[in-house]
């Protein structure tokens, strides 16, 4: 009742001792009414409740808590409710998440942990909610140190790949461009390519150096280094959303290349827009020192990076950016195989069809408009250890496959076609163009 306020509810079972405790607000409320309150403490095992579609956490102890104070639903609680889960040392490898069953999360319902904070200690954990519902604990799959070390060394291995073939990708373009300089498509399409694979040599060297040079460095340094990182990575990006510009062009408008200084102008948006971006994320103080840490607060790295007050400015610019490219590109991506799929039907293009090169001719154009970095929507957080992996591992060999098309695709280069998604028709007429 209101005079008395709040009362601690104890529950003890084999040595564990779980507790609840209401806000003074919730009785407060009530006024001077006469309500029932119900704790309810389910094991979701037996009863097969809560069940949440592809959950990859494990409840603890497969109990569920639920509140309720008379029959009206109690949310945007001031004071928080506190719901102590009792625990020993929690298993290696995973993380604690304080959650509510939220019935309107998919099509049966899902945890949620919104309205929800998290104070874990030695012997228990505390949830502070704003509202009464079902709570519980969920163990969610983490990173621990020594899966964080050997993705490190994978990643740095891979950069390392990765910068190699760049290179040896940008001195096969200037070979080529070099030996048909006067076919002005292909020298186009070539230019292209070169500046991509040198943002992803820059973006791979400046993420050595981000990892190599973190470690002790002063604040403005720091604040620099995380600048370059992201100006790098933007600029990977800005030009994978220009190859696809560019197939678009070519496939669907076919409307050619014929821009007065075509190539000058892609190369002021591809590395001029990035410069824009990082400036102004830079004078609101972004950048600085950020730190990716295990469950049990290890420090796993340290980076230059967008700080964690920032965060915001990652989900734009990095992950809203690319969301918009990514899709840009799957569409021309789908629209280029198709048209290529339908001239092929026709016999309108002849040359070599070895269904090996078609498969690499593919391959190859997925990684050049970025599919690869769609894992990335996939590696949310540190509790998807396969998926980063699979995104370290395909991303170092990004290079070696855009090399590879290259080589297929253009050498030595005859005078039929030489790939399936290499030549289109333009109007009515039966003319071969090179395709990026």
């Amino acid at each position: 009742s209101p005079p008395q306020g709040p009362r601690m509810l104890n529950i003890t079972e084999k040595g564990k001792a779980g507790k609840i405790q209401l806000p003074r607000e919730i009785f407060r409320s009530l006024s001077s009414q006469t309500v029932r309150m119900v704790v309810t403490v389910l094991n979701i095992q037996r009863l097969g409740m809560f069940e949440e579609v592809n959950q990859t956490g494990q409840v603890l102890d497969d109990t569920v808590v639920g509140i309720t104070v008379g029959e009206t639903s109690i949310s945007g609680l001031q004071d928080p409710v506190q719901l102590t889960f009792a625990h020993g040392q929690l298993p290696h490898g995973v993380t604690p998440q304080c959650v509510f069953w939220d019935p309107s999360k998919g099509m049966a319902g899902g945890w949620n942990s919104s309205g929800c904070v998290m104070q874990l200690g030695d012997k228990g954990t505390v949830c502070s909610c704003d509202h009464l519902t079902f709570f519980t604990l969920l163990l969610n799959p983490s990173l621990d140190r020594s899966t964080a070390q050997a993705l490190m060394a994978v990643a740095t291995a891979g950069c390392g790949v990765a910068m190699a073939f760049s290179i040896f990708t940008i001195a096969f373009c200037i070979f080529l461009r070099c030996r048909f300089r006067s076919e002005e498509t292909l020298c186009i399409n070539l230019g292209l390519h070169m500046n991509l694979m040198g943002s992803l040599f820059l973006l791979n060297l400046a993420f050595l150096l981000n990892s190599g040079l973190s470690s002790g460095t002063q604040p403005g340094t720091c604040k620099v280094l995380g600048g370059l990182t992201h100006y790098c990575l933007l600029c990977c990006f800005t030009w994978m959303a220009l190859e696809g510009c560019h197939l678009y062009l070519l496939f669907v408008k076919v409307l050619g290349t014929y821009i007065h200084h075509y190539l000058v102008k892609l190369c002021l948006v591809g590395w001029g827009f990035p410069t824009l971006v990082v400036g102004v994320a830079g004078v609101i103080g972004s950048y600085g020192e950020y730190s990716v840490q295990t469950m049990d607060h290890q420090l796993i790295a340290r980076l230059c990076w967008i700080t964690s007050k920032y965060l915001l400015v990652h989900y734009i610019t990095n992950c809203g950016y690319f969301g918009l490219i990514i899709l840009f590109n799957m569409a021309v991506f789908g629209v280029v195989t198709q048209k290529s799929c339908c001239l092929q039907g026709t016999g309108a293009v002849q040359g070599d069809r070895k269904a090996w090169k078609v498969a690499l001719v593919v391959v190859g154009l997925f990684c050049l408009l970025g599919a690869t970095w769609v894992l990335a929507f996939l590696t949310h957080d540190t509790s998807s250890v396969p998926m980063l992996y699979l995104f370290t591992i395909l991303n170092s060999l990004q290079g070696i496959f855009i090399f590879i098309w290259l080589v297929i695709l253009y050498y030595p280069k005859t005078k039929e076609t030489t790939g399936s998604l290499s030549h289109i028709i333009r109007h009515d007429k039966t003319i071969t163009v090179s395709q990026d």
